[in-house]
């Protein structure tokens, strides 16, 4: 029948308002990400890189911090200046040495006067201490310190800036990529790994610009909140919210659009392609993304600040993320409807079943037929792999590293360190601060003496010339011909600053051993212990108890959204289940890469805790993928076909998808930072290990080996909840291409 002039007006006016509703979203999001772009090169002004920021507050490390500005004047951070010569330093080069360093102490950031240069024993080396504005560029103020220092040394003689400044500074030297380096090196991953899997140029282009708006958005809010002072943004965090955005908005694009495909078989409107693609993809994306956040929500039940911050700053990525995908991105297909996949577009085959469309043999049909020739003997075997891999967690070493290992490649602090040892004690520059009431001060000094990993004890005093007065058992050594009177300490509120300078390098476990004595020892006088050693132990405490306690939440929440979801208990807990062993051998298989393929000296405490919380929430979505296809397919077909459906049909986008996340996360390791390379290696493997063997192999064969009892107790765990299954002869379904 001809269609009427007033339907066909209709017809015009309903595409030409889904035309400028789909223009009024791209706008939108091209506004709001015109605001949050220009933000990636000013992260920097509202993030802190400072060890002491994170911990929890009643951490003694964090108490003695706060108290510091209170002694030592301005909030600084000591530079140690280290000078190696080829030869004897002679008086004459001493005094050269003290002038470089008085006339490099009026470098802007410098926070104070300069320390006398001091000669080592065996005359080969000096050192001084220079204070470095806390709240300035550190790395920039270091850099040009070193600069003016090597300017004017004698000839021979080798400058090294190392301490609490020096090591800030090689941090924020390797965050320096973080803007350009890492977006691009993800970016590129990502874009050819669409081209290669969908062969169209479009389509990349606009499932990147989904991930990048979401994410320039996400950076827009995080950035103000972060300034106001709400969130906590450090390198670290801004790395992984990039990775996680772009993986996470990709993988959720790659859903949509695998349906948009599908649905692109049956109709010729691109808007009903649209709207079925987008009610298909609707609940998995929402339910994927949901789990992904409460996973990363359970992590502001942390101690440590870098933890808990962790959690909102991703969840609102991911939010975004969400967001981007279920609506700007099926703007952008409604906008370019066939076109989108040129130049091969689609073909519109409307008399075709969806189950002819998909019946070209493939290899998820192989997969597939594989699954239900001997489910029992693929899902054993698949378990025992993993099981094998497992195994070695026990090798790996995650109490915690020195923060001389923390930067990878040349690191000018940790060739500092190393000839500071070599001349001096090793803990010069960064001492173990005591804080102690002023009556116990000597009975806190008599404890430090006696302990055989510290070399000097000295108390902030404002009347002495050096800022410090070496303490000894008799009590303040004065300074002068006899009979002058010793200076009196520096008192803030009734108590005094003694700095103890530790006879080991400061982030060393021999200086972690000496530091929890000198706790154990000077509890009688209630003295607080602080300093670069004492916050690295509070920070690897606070992360130990962090991973005990999130570990079983996280697994727990993650359980009640799956059974909400797929309305049973036996599915969701085998999905747990194989997603925790999915973790445990990708752990399994790093500690054993670490140890002796990479030689890297261990691994901070929050590895494993961070490389779960990504693992086991992202690896739940792609069974969240699966199994809410799988469920689909099982009201139609029965449970076992529907297993052989969900497969087919999901195979290759959850193939994609898993590709594109593992390689936006190993994008992290080009950021030289031991802790993120680690996180990039640990992801990347486990979500590998996800899709090609848990969710193709080991859950489908499980899954199918049960049959509909894996739905109890919902209706499709009886018999009259689904249809009777289909003979195994019958074809199998092919997989929508892309």
């Amino acid at each position: 029948m001809t269609a009427t002039a007033p339907a066909r007006a209709a017809s015009r006016g309903g595409r030409m308002l889904r035309g400028v509703l789909a223009g009024i979203l791209i706008l939108v999001w091209l506004i709001a990400a015109g605001l949050g772009g220009p933000l990636f090169g000013r992260v920097d002004e509202v993030s802190s890189n400072e060890p002491t920021a994170y911990l929890p507050s009643s951490a003694d490390a964090t108490e003695v911090q706060h108290s510091l500005a209170g002694f030592l004047g301005a909030d600084s951070i000591p530079a140690v200046v280290v000078f190696e010569s080829s030869g004897p330093i002679d008086t004459a080069t001493h005094t050269a040495l003290g002038e470089a360093v008085t006339k490099a102490a009026t470098t802007d950031g410098i926070a104070g006067e300069a320390s006398p240069v001091i000669v080592s024993k065996d005359r080969t080396a000096a050192e001084a201490f220079v204070p470095i504005d806390a709240s300035g560029d550190v790395g920039t103020i270091v850099s040009h310190l070193a600069e003016r220092l090597r300017a004017d040394v004698p000839a021979g003689i080798r400058v090294f800036i190392t301490g609490p400044a020096g090591f800030t500074a090689d941090l924020v030297g390797a965050f320096a990529g973080i803007d350009g380096l890492l977006l691009g090196a993800a970016l590129l991953a990502v874009f050819l790994i669409l081209i290669a899997v969908y062969r169209s140029l479009l389509l990349p282009v606009v499932v990147l610009l989904t991930s990048m708006f979401a994410l320039c958005v996400a950076l827009l809010v995080v950035w103000w909140l972060a300034k106001d002072g709400v969130l906590l943004l450090s390198g670290q965090t801004q790395g992984i919210l990039f990775i996680l955005v772009i993986g996470a908005a990709t993988d959720y694009s790659l859903l949509l659009v695998a349906r948009f495909r599908e649905e692109l078989h049956t109709t010729r409107d691109r808007w009903t392609a649209v709207r079925r693609a987008w009610r298909g993809a609707f609940e998995p994306i929402l339910a994927a993304g949901g789990t992904v956040i409460a996973g990363l929500l359970c992590l502001l039940l942390s101690d440590l600040k870098s933890n808990s911050t962790l959690g909102p700053v991703a969840a609102i990525g991911i939010v975004f993320a969400m967001l981007s995908a279920l609506t700007l991105l099926p703007a952008f297909l409604f906008a370019f409807g066939r076109a989108v996949f040129w130049p091969r577009r689609p073909p519109f085959e409307p008399d075709a079943t969806p189950d002819g469309i998909l019946r070209r043999r493939g290899p998820w049909q192989k997969v597939a037929g594989g699954v239900r020739r001997r489910p029992r003997l693929m899902w054993i075997t698949a378990t025992v792999v993993l099981l094998a891999a497992a195994a070695g967690v026990t090798q790996l070493q995650a109490g915690g590293v020195a923060q001389s290992d923390l930067v990878l490649g040349h690191s000018e602090a940790r060739d500092g360190q190393q000839a500071l040892g070599a001349h001096f004690p090793a803990g010069s520059g960064s001492p173990a601060f005591v804080l102690v009431g002023e009556s116990r001060m000597q009975d806190a000094a008599d404890v430090l003496l006696t302990e055989p990993g510290i070399g000097t004890v000295s108390v902030t005093s404002a009347d002495s010339p050096s800022g410090t007065a070496t303490i000894t058992r008799d009590g303040i050594v004065a300074f002068g011909p006899p009979g002058t009177p010793a200076p009196a300490p520096t008192v803030v509120d009734g108590r005094v600053l003694l700095q103890a300078t530790l006879t080991h390098p400061a982030d060393s476990a021999a200086a972690a051993d000496t530091v929890r004595t000198m706790r154990h020892d000077l509890a009688a006088t209630g003295a607080k212990v602080g300093g670069v050693t004492a916050t690295a132990i509070d920070t690897d405490a606070a992360s130990i108890h962090d991973r005990s306690l999130i570990i079983p939440i996280v697994l727990g929440v993650i359980l009640v959204i799956l059974m909400l979801l797929l309305r049973a208990i036996v599915a969701p807990v085998l999905l747990v289940l194989t997603t925790v062993l999915s973790f445990a051998s990708a752990l399994g298989v790093s500690a054993l890469v670490f140890d002796h393929a990479f030689r890297f000296p261990g691994a901070d405490p929050a590895v494993p805790l961070f490389a779960f919380v990504f693992l086991v929430a992202l690896g739940v979505d792609y069974n969240i993928f699966l199994m809410t296809r799988v469920r689909e397919e099982s009201r139609r077909h029965g449970t076992r076909r529907g297993v052989l459906h969900g497969l087919v049909i999901t195979g290759g986008v959850i193939t994609s998808a898993g590709i594109v996340l593992a390689s936006t996360f190993a994008a992290l390791a080009v950021i030289p930072i031991l802790f993120l390379v680690q996180i990039a290696f640990i992801v990347a493997l486990g979500v590998l290990l996800d899709t090609f063997l848990v969710r193709s192999l080991l859950v489908p064969a499980l899954s199918y080996d049960i049959g509909r009892a894996i739905w109890w107790p919902s209706r499709l765990a009886r018999p009259a909840g689904e249809q009777p299954d289909r003979t195994p002869a019958e074809p199998l379904p092919e997989r929508v291409a892309g």
